[in-house]
């Protein structure tokens, strides 16, 4: 298998989807490392685990469907191992390693027994100083748009996981590729302000189409840019929408998007867009504060 990537909707060959098996039980409400899963735990709604892995098998059988082919990491016993794309990215024919938080660092264990074929000229790795995720990476034929924080906001809040250095080391690597920076709004205690990674606030389509969530955005030129780009083809949802990970979906194909199927207003909007809409339940997942895009990590697209 080839590594492919160079854009947010090709059609989709191969993916990896995360895996709930032996997530680890309910952790302690200091130990939560998101709002919105901290908010879950203190209210006893935490997912459980045999919730979260038929919502992720669900979703698996709907990829197999669709002669997409599905690799799930290798279990390991107690870690949360569902938010499989903050783990690595593919661009172009390259699997960069992210660097994440030091909690989530075991997950790369997971991952990396289904790359066992790939050249390690064709693997990067970020060195010490570097930090991202790839929730907040994405390819965009040409650019990769990336969403991070800046030095204060890094240093201060747990929910910044990209930094200003990753736009530096990217750009090194992926000379021929323009960079774009997004300052994302950060909340550590208020999941309606906070946008976990890029993906929580933006999705993007085949056509020149979004959805976006503006306060996730902390610069108001970016989020002019955002609307000046898309202008015309652009659903702005707002912070409880967003709360539902309403931005946070996943193009099978160029004419084909997966999202949740309580997501009327969005569903409505990709269908009068032209897109076929496939649905399925992720409600327990997402109060993990990820869906569709978080728990898939693509492998290979292709036009």
């Amino acid at each position: 298998m080839k590594l492919r990537a160079v854009n947010e909707w090709d059609t989709l060959r191969a993916v990896v989807v995360g895996t709930a098996h032996s997530m680890g039980g309910t952790p302690l409400a200091r130990d939560a490392y998101d709002p919105k899963s901290k908010e879950h735990i203190l209210a006893g709604t935490f997912p459980l685990e045999k919730d979260c892995t038929h919502e992720l098998d669900a979703l698996t059988s709907l990829l197999e469907a669709r002669d997409i082919q599905v690799f799930r990491p290798e279990s390991i016993d107690n870690l949360n191992q569902i938010f499989a794309r903050d783990i690595g990215v593919v661009i172009d024919d390259r699997f960069v390693v992210t660097r994440v938080i030091s909690e989530r660092a075991a997950e790369w264990e997971g991952i990396a027994p289904l790359l066992h074929h790939v050249r390690d000229s064709h693997l990067l790795t970020p060195p010490q100083g570097v930090r991202m995720e790839g929730g907040d990476i994405m390819p965009m034929n040409g650019e990769i748009w990336i969403g991070y924080s800046a030095e204060d906001d890094f240093a201060r809040f747990t929910t910044s996981r990209t930094n200003e250095a990753a736009l530096d080391w990217l750009s090194d690597q992926y000379q021929d590729w323009n960079i774009r920076g997004f300052e994302l709004t950060k909340s550590d205690d208020d999941p309606r302000k906070n946008a976990l990674h890029l993906d929580c606030c933006l999705s993007i389509m085949s056509d020149g189409h979004a959805i976006f969530h503006p306060a996730g955005l902390k610069q108001e030129c970016d989020r002019n840019f955002i609307r000046q780009t898309f202008d015309g083809k652009l659903l702005e949802v707002d912070a409880n929408q967003m709360y539902d990970m309403q931005c946070n979906l996943i193009s099978i194909t160029s004419k084909d998007v997966v999202s949740c199927p309580t997501f009327q207003d969005v569903n409505d909007q990709l269908q009068a867009w032209g897109y076929d809409v496939h649905t399925t339940i992720l409600q327990e997942t997402a109060k993990m504060e990820g869906l569709l895009r978080c728990v898939t990590l693509p492998l290979m697209r292709q036009v």
